[in-house]
């Protein structure tokens, strides 16, 4: 289907379509899902402990054995800055005396843990066929050791130069994530997440900045983004958005509510919920603080002192406190099972590429 079959030889798929790993969004079953379908399911560990993922991984090698993509966040854990987690919760503070929580109280520590060697010796055990990053890649020793557990390796870059980098050190792939994606953004050369690029643009460049396969990543929700990204240059698409809207996706009613209600115009990025900067629908604090604020923590840590006011918000029904992350053509959503959803995004794009022929 694509205009080179790159990546669905480098990966062993039959569809050049690949499930954005969703932390907190889905777990087993989607990634279940999509691999059977033809596609590339995906098991996001960022928000697992070792165990969590180990347990994961065994529901996904009994019902599957097509390959799978294992998913790890990479960043440096922050330096403890108390007078700047002070100043957040003081932030806040008018928002825990409305919703009845103590101000003073005790908050949750933000669990969202590096690809370290525990997270590699459980590669080393399940040997997945793909593992992927965000934030760059780690150290060269444990890429290192992916590769020779088998596994090929993947990672975002959201500028030329980002996937230049990658592909230097030890990427088989390059995912040019553009500023349409919906959560995490994959910058780690620098800061400015106001000069990065869209899709558009950044494919094309990327797919002449590097001899790799490229994997064009945000806003593409149906065949039209399909086709596009192909004539960009790209090899296959990475879909996250769309799969929110199926049966698989363990995100709350409110975010299945607010997803359902989206605009082109309803979200943007922001760093109030982890430290680092995301895209989602925006919300109550995001009007109110942001979204980007200088008094947010640095990731992960911002997470834990709004953690009580979700809980509470959610709890009474609502989302004003809470991460809904999303990409820009969520109103291009259909709700469906992944699979499905899967199949059907391939058989439009191919039909859509032969009208087109």
């Amino acid at each position: 289907m694509p205009l080179d079959r790159r990546i669905q030889d480098l990966l062993g798929i039959d569809l050049p379509i690949l499930q954005a790993p969703m932390a907190g969004a889905q777990g087993a079953g989607m990634a279940i899902a999509v691999s059977e379908a033809g596609g590339l399911g995906a098991l996001p560990c960022a928000l697992l402990s070792v165990a969590q993922a180990r347990t994961e991984l065994g529901i996904i090698r009994q019902r599957t054995s097509r390959p799978i993509n294992l998913n790890f966040f990479c960043h440096k854990p922050p330096v403890p800055d108390a007078a700047r987690e002070a100043q957040w919760r003081a932030r806040l503070a008018g928002y825990y005396r409305e919703l009845g929580i103590d101000p003073e109280g005790p908050i949750p520590a933000s669990n969202r843990a590096p690809f370290d060697d525990a997270f590699c010796e459980l590669v080393e055990e399940f040997r997945p066929e793909i593992v992927s990053f965000h934030f760059g890649l780690p150290e060269e020793r444990l890429v290192n050791r992916v590769h020779a557990a088998g596994a090929r390796v993947l990672s975002s870059a959201t500028t030329a130069a980002e996937a230049r980098w990658l592909a230097d050190h030890g990427c088989d792939a390059i995912i040019a994530q553009g500023n349409e994606a919906g959560g995490h953004r994959g910058i780690f050369l620098g800061e400015d997440v106001g000069a990065q690029p869209g899709t558009l643009a950044l494919v094309p460049q990327v797919v002449d900045a590097v001899k790799l396969p490229v994997i064009a990543a945000g806003g593409i929700t149906d065949a039209r983004g399909i086709v596009a990204a192909f004539a960009l240059g790209a090899s296959a698409v990475q879909v996250g958005t769309a799969y929110l809207f199926t049966p698989e996706a363990t995100i709350t009613p409110m975010h299945r509510a607010a997803l359902a209600r989206a605009t082109d115009d309803g979200t943007a990025l922001t760093n109030l919920f982890t430290g680092r900067p995301a895209r989602g629908l925006v919300n109550r604090v995001m009007r109110e603080i942001g979204p980007l604020s200088t008094d947010a923590p640095a990731f992960p840590t911002a997470g834990g002192a709004l953690a009580p006011l979700k809980a509470r918000a959610e709890a009474a029904g609502s989302a004003d406190f809470s991460s809904l992350w999303s990409g820009q053509a969520a109103a291009l959503g259909r709700a469906m099972p992944a699979g499905d959803l899967t199949r059907l995004l391939a058989s439009e794009a191919k039909a859509l590429l032969s009208a087109l022929s």
